[in-house]
């Protein structure tokens, strides 16, 4: 017997943490009854059905990353039919990304039907470490970036990057590059909120030890097995 949301996320729907959300939201049924408890324990005989689809084994565990394009959404589905990360690879397993970037950031991206990755990757306590690419209105004064090197409180906890350097000054704007181990929504452009600079762009070129490389804009590539088993065993 196992937890609910462990057997959707380890059988490829979605993240852990999502399908602990779909629980209680009444959108996930055991043998025909809806099931709204995160405690709940079954076997691998019960039938589950998300979201109005049956939940089918799906040993093949597939690993892509994407350079996400600009104006593309980082989900599943949209109801409002716009573009998501998941059309634009081909692929018959069903896949979901693993975190998320703003509608309008670019960047390296994650996504696979691998639950148990997904979730180590996600947790806080994993510290996987994210390499991000800011342009920010006006020019950060030395006082300013030092005192972000050290660490701004945002919403009563520190954020401390783990990288910062300016790769460009321009006359009315500036090119960052930072690092975080952070993982709360829009943290990096609330850092540079903080100190009066607007992100108008932002791209992520890292993620623990993988790089864009000479991917293009909305092209992707499979993960190697070797890439894998590194991420598995971060620390």
């Amino acid at each position: 017997m196992e937890r609910l949301q462990k057997v959707i996320a380890s059988k490829g729907y979605t993240s852990r943490r999502k399908a602990e959300e779909l629980i209680l939201a009444g959108k996930v049924m055991v043998n025909g009854e809806v099931v709204r408890e995160l405690g709940t324990k079954v076997s691998g005989t019960d039938q589950i059905t998300v979201e109005g689809n049956l939940l089918e084994v799906n040993d093949k565990k597939v690993y892509f990353l994407l350079n996400k394009p600009r104006g593309v959404i980082s989900s599943v589905t949209d109801d409002k039919g716009r573009t998501t990360v998941v059309s634009l690879i081909d692929t018959d397993v069903r896949i979901y990304p693993i975190g998320r970037l703003d509608y309008d950031t670019t960047g390296l991206l994650l996504l696979t039907n691998d639950g148990e990755l997904a979730n180590k990757l996600m947790h806080p306590k994993n510290e996987v470490e994210k390499l991000y690419v800011a342009k920010i209105e006006g020019v950060l004064s030395p006082s300013e970036f030092y005192g972000l090197k050290k660490g701004i409180v945002l919403e009563d906890r520190k954020v401390i990057p783990t990288h910062l350097k300016v790769r460009k000054t321009n006359e009315d704007s500036q090119i960052i590059e930072i690092g975080l181990i952070e993982g709360r929504n829009h943290i990096v452009k609330k850092l540079f909120l903080s100190l009066h600079h607007p992100v108008s762009k932002l791209k992520r070129e890292g993620y623990a030890f993988l790089s864009l490389g000479n991917l293009k804009s909305g092209d992707y590539r499979e993960l190697s097995l070797k890439e894998v088993k590194k991420l598995y065993s971060l620390k």
